[in-house]
């Protein structure tokens, strides 16, 4: 009973005594807060509205730091409880370590592994040479295998890495003579065309190239066949020969092609005499170009008097163009023919090997190799025929 009579005598002197506040005239005032120097009102007389609110803003004294009853709270800074009181020592601010949260990255949800690895460089040459095999009645060969081939390169022999037979999408480019010579063969020459899209597959895109003063792309590559033939409807002859011109044209959009194998159809009547390029830099370009190259000649019997020079080197122009690239040149004397040769090319490419090998001469010199292809003798095989493109040029970086 004695304690809780001595606490009643406390709170009594709190509320009933006269409260003293003193507040020093401090840096406070340096941040615009105005303090009441001194204050001896009772609590009890100071009506509620006597005081602005402003005064003693709500914020600065929260309730919760002085509970009612509890008498151990220490007096604000620079208060006092009595007259002769000193000012209560400021209490040291506590020690706050603050650790920087690691900022994880979200990861692409589209990104894969490749994306996030270094990049990557190999340099590595891979030459593919496409061959073609008769036997002694010039019919084609399938059904071999690896085994049955042994490539060379600069008389050195390679690794076949790479064999496939199977009929793999081509891009071809027909290149086709509208010289004035070849009047009475337009329409047997369209046919031949005909003939030989028909062995054409659905991924085997086209482009065609007229010449006769000069050459002409007259339809880029695309899939419908259609759209060439149509056009080589309103073909019409005139002028002169302009050959080379129109191969090296076809080289040039060669470059363009989305299929991996690549020919050159020709159909012509005769030698160049009236392009701008010579013979030696058709000849550099085709073999720069990984494109076989085969040609249809409709030439003149030779016994006749008013041939040209270049009528009479038109044959073996045409065979040094296609028989580098591993291509061929067909001679046509009959214009009924025509058709059927022009399909037996198709048939030809779509029967062919290809061979891939990396060359043990690594050396980036951009000089000719010169490949060759041998058959393995095979028990109860004729003697074979291999037609191959017979060399390339090495890159240079």
């Amino acid at each position: 009973m004695s304690k809780r009579w001595a606490v009643a005598a406390i709170v009594f002197a709190i509320v009933a005594g006269p409260l003293v506040l003193r507040a020093t005239h401090n840096a406070s005032q340096n941040e615009g807060i105005a303090w009441p120097l001194q204050s001896t009102t009772p609590a009890g007389n100071t009506p509620a509205g006597n005081t602005p609110a402003g005064n003693t803003p709500a914020g600065n004294t929260p309730a919760g730091n002085t509970p009612a009853g509890n008498t151990n709270v220490a007096p604000p800074l620079g208060s006092s409880t009595g007259k002769d009181s000193k000012p209560t020592p400021t209490s040291a601010q506590p020690n706050v370590a603050i650790t920087p949260r690691t900022r994880t990255t979200v990861p692409d949800p589209n990104e894969t592994i490749a994306d996030r690895r270094p990049d990557i460089r190999v340099d590595t040459t891979l030459v593919l040479i496409p061959v073609a095999v008769t036997d002694p009645q010039a019919r084609f060969v399938t059904g071999l295998d690896k085994e049955n081939f042994k490539l060379f390169e600069d008389k050195v022999e390679q690794e076949v890495t790479q064999f496939s037979s199977e009929d793999a999408p081509l891009s071809v480019g027909i290149v086709f003579d509208t010289s004035g010579s070849m009047g009475a063969k337009l329409q047997r020459s369209r046919q031949a065309v005909a003939q030989f899209m028909k062995t054409a597959n659905p991924q085997d895109e086209f482009f065609l190239v007229e010449f006769n003063d000069r050459p002409e792309l007259v339809v880029g590559f695309t899939t419908e066949t259609e759209e060439i033939q149509n056009r080589l409807t309103f073909t019409q002859a005139r002028g002169r020969t302009a050959l080379l011109d129109g191969v090296y044209l076809s080289m040039n959009q060669m470059k363009k092609a989305h299929n991996p194998r690549k020919a050159i159809l020709i159909i012509s009547d005769g030698g160049d005499n009236s392009s701008r390029y010579t013979e030696t830099e058709v000849k550099n370009a085709v073999r720069e170009a990984d494109v076989q190259i085969y040609a249809i000649g409709i030439f003149e019997p030779i016994g006749r008097r008013d041939h040209t020079v270049e009528e009479y080197n038109g044959p073996g122009l045409l065979s040094e163009l296609s028989e580098q690239t591993g291509g061929r040149h067909f001679t046509v004397d009959n214009l009924a023919e025509l058709p059927d040769v022009a399909a037996k090319i198709g048939i030809e490419l779509r029967n062919q090997y290809v061979l891939g090998y990396s060359p043990k001469n690594t050396s980036r010199d951009g000089k000719y190799r010169r490949v060759q292809v041998k058959l393995v003798k095979t028990t109860g095989l004729p003697q074979l025929r291999a037609m191959f493109r017979t060399g390339y040029y090495a890159p240079t970086q």
